[in-house]
């Protein structure tokens, strides 16, 4: 089986079907990496840059096409080197990466449709008979009888767990992100403590701080700290991105400061920039990407960092539902993944992909069982979610502001 061409295709749809983080959010944008072969197989893989920058991917994958055309699938971490090292100047980090990821998983998924299994069994099988996932809620649905409209309708999807954002955000008043830190404090604690009243003592509770890509002032150590007293009491699951990704060390400090786990890592990308924060413990849980990250591999090798210094990970997964489906491969394989991100009440760029092939019960995934990722692109979702220039996601600034 020979590959014949590398193509790219964008999309844009829905975001999703949540009536509260369609408050937010109603559009996202989506790229997909479909592999042709001499065949009748197509390798799909998703890379997240297409949610924020889809405009760019296109050009970036006819870079690496002429290093894929004519070779083989039988030793996919060679041809991610040669890609790796093509781009060297320009892609040991960062949209270089981002876009290589979605390549390696077309080339995954193509073998694992050649040999009729999921790609969790390539990248050395499932080490986990299920594993507990949570619904990702955006942001905190403001007055706080509508959060507690949106934490019960996520339990009554199935799930056991879920995660909204610091601060507030209403229709009328629009987004409120509490800056000085007695005002974090008493704002965050007495959410925190609101939402485990609600929910009973036995669900996973997250938050997320959004400051890895925050489109407000982000967080100092010492605004994160007060935080994390105030919500200690509320026994969370972790808090996410109380802090900058330029700020490693202050990562490490509050780590150190608080009892309440601290996650992070859906920003960052490659081994080599992962390094920098494991080497620190900067996080109690790493959350890398599978579409994002820099490749399946690199998301492995994360892992592996992350559990050599007796971490644990929880993937990320906001992309559409190739990169969904990337994570949760990739999440099964690595033994130290402790919990799921899933996208819940997802719309046509997750479910029409997915088509089914994702198992949820009783608030945990099973391992998928369909050749590849199980994950499909035919010509009716082409046309069913043409692309519109502009739909990608990103925050706002003076002469660029975002608009669904």
């Amino acid at each position: 089986m020979i590959i014949t061409d590398v193509r790219t295709t964008l999309l844009t749809g829905p975001s999703t079907n949540d009536p509260f983080l369609r408050e937010a959010r109603k559009l996202r944008s989506a790229a997909f990496i479909e592999i042709t072969t001499d065949g009748a197989l197509v390798g799909i893989g998703e890379t997240y840059a297409g949610y924020f920058c889809p405009e760019t991917v296109p050009a970036i994958v006819d870079f690496f096409r002429p290093i894929l055309v004519g070779q083989t699938v039988d030793d996919i971490p060679e041809l991610w080197r040669r890609m790796y090292q093509c781009g060297n100047f320009w892609c040991r980090v960062g949209l270089g990466a981002i876009v290589i990821n979605g390549i390696e998983a077309a080339l995954w998924d193509l073998k694992g449709k050649q040999q009729g299994l999921p790609v969790h069994a390539l990248l050395g099988g499932s080490k986990h008979r299920r594993l507990a996932c949570y619904a990702t809620g955006g942001p905190s649905n403001y007055p706080k009888e509508k959060l507690a409209k949106k934490m019960d309708h996520y339990f009554s999807l199935g799930f056991r767990g879920l995660k909204v954002g610091a601060g507030s955000y209403s229709v009328e008043k629009g987004w409120y992100m509490p800056q000085a830190p007695a005002e974090a404090a008493e704002f965050e604690g007495d959410k925190a403590a609101f939402m485990r009243a609600h929910a009973g003592p036995e669900a996973w509770l997250m938050m997320d701080g959004h400051m890895g890509n925050s489109p407000h002032g982000t967080w100092t150590v010492e605004i994160a700290k007060a935080v994390m007293k105030a919500v200690e009491p509320a026994n969370l699951f972790f808090y996410e991105e109380p802090l900058h990704y330029t700020d490693p060390w202050g990562y490490a400090e509050l780590c150190h400061a608080t009892s309440v786990p601290i996650a992070g890592g859906e920003c960052l990308t490659a081994s080599y920039e992962w390094r920098v924060f494991a080497e620190q413990d900067s996080f109690d849980i790493g959350q890398p990407d599978a579409s994002f990250t820099g490749g399946l591999g690199e998301f492995m090798a994360v892992a592996k960092m992350m559990a050599d210094r007796g971490r644990k990970i929880a993937t990320h997964a906001w992309g559409a539902g190739g990169s969904l489906m990337q994570n949760i491969h990739a999440g099964f394989a690595a033994e130290n993944t402790c919990i799921l991100e899933i996208p819940p009440d997802y719309a046509g760029l997750h479910s029409d992909l997915i088509d089914g092939g994702l198992v949820i019960k009783d608030g945990h995934v099973l391992p998928p069982e369909r050749p590849g990722f199980g994950v499909v692109l035919t010509d009716e979702i082409r046309r069913r979610y043409p692309f519109k220039p502009g739909s990608g996601e990103f925050n706002s600034v003076p002469g660029k502001i975002l608009r669904d």
